[in-house]
């Protein structure tokens, strides 16, 4: 057990940045009904900008809210521009319409910063503490705090807020509640920009815990979408279970002969199972 101690205190450290990924991407969706494909380009642009800005010698705290504004800012500009023109379509529709904001977003980082990997320093960084003979830094304990104290922050605020109930309510029928007086722009408007900080967040702890590079930071939501299908796109915590559980897994999957090539497929796979049981026991309801 002492020689797997190690790779689960790692896990739970990836793990708890996925749960935090996926409850980003379940707040939009119990709104909207949007998969935001753009969750991870969005991530990697906010932690290049707070990379220049500390590069620049900015002060750590103003280069992270420059860096998660600009992640709140591009949300929004989509969820208020392009996305209301998507609003009458299918929902995979308008979840592929994110696909074209990754895109554009990952294009410019990659053109403007470049592709050479680079690390986010965080102040985190330089401390830790001993779980079990193995060091842990703060900055993954401050992963899975975030994931925690985040998700029930959005719990409260979808079961304890007018607006929190008027995000349920898109959810279950938008006509009708466009209808019944709810302001959808607005309530669309603040669920853009909520996913919009999250993925700011998870774009720091990512660039910190992996490593700075656009395309990898990309298509690490991928692990975010198969907790959020763990959790069935709405229960929160489900989700953050499903996202340790994830990293967890993933870590393991180091000591397993001849599949350690292969971990980072890992999530795609209890992706795919979550979506057949979710799919089986909605058969037999």
């Amino acid at each position: 057990m002492s020689d797997l101690t190690p790779f689960l205190i790692s896990g739970l450290g990836m793990g708890a940045v996925y749960a935090l990924s996926g409850v980003g991407l379940v707040v939009l969706y119990r709104s909207s009904g949007v998969l935001n494909f753009a969750f991870g380009a969005l991530g990697a642009i906010a932690a290049y900008v707070a990379w220049s800005a500390l590069d620049r010698d900015w002060p750590p705290v103003l280069a992270w809210l420059l860096a998660i504004s600009t992640a709140m800012a591009l949300s929004l500009a989509y969820g208020r521009l392009l996305a209301p023109k998507l609003s009458d379509r299918e929902p995979t529709i308008r979840s592929i319409g994110t696909l074209g904001l990754a895109l554009v977003v990952l294009g410019f980082t990659e053109w403007y910063w470049g592709e050479q990997p680079r690390r986010l320093i965080l102040p985190t960084d330089s401390f830790s503490i001993d779980l079990a003979d193995v060091r842990m830094s703060y900055t993954r304990i401050l992963g899975l705090l975030l994931a925690l104290l985040m998700m029930s922050g959005v719990g409260l605020l979808l079961s304890k807020t007018r607006i929190g109930l008027q995000m349920r309510a898109l959810a279950d029928d938008r006509q009708l509640s466009a209808i019944l007086g709810v302001r959808v722009l607005h309530v669309d408007t603040v669920a853009w920009v909520l996913s919009g900080a999250f993925a700011g967040v998870c774009g720091l702890l990512l660039g910190n815990i992996v490593r700075l590079q656009a395309t990898l930071l990309t298509f690490l939501v991928i692990p975010a979408f198969a907790a959020a299908i763990i959790g069935r796109l709405g229960s929160l915590p489900m989700t953050v279970a499903g996202g340790i559980f994830i990293g967890v897994v993933e870590a393991l999957a180091i000591l397993v002969p001849g599949l350690s090539s292969y971990r980072t497929a890992m999530p795609f796979l209890i992706a795919l199972l979550a979506i057949v049981l979710f799919r089986n026991d909605t058969r037999k309801a």
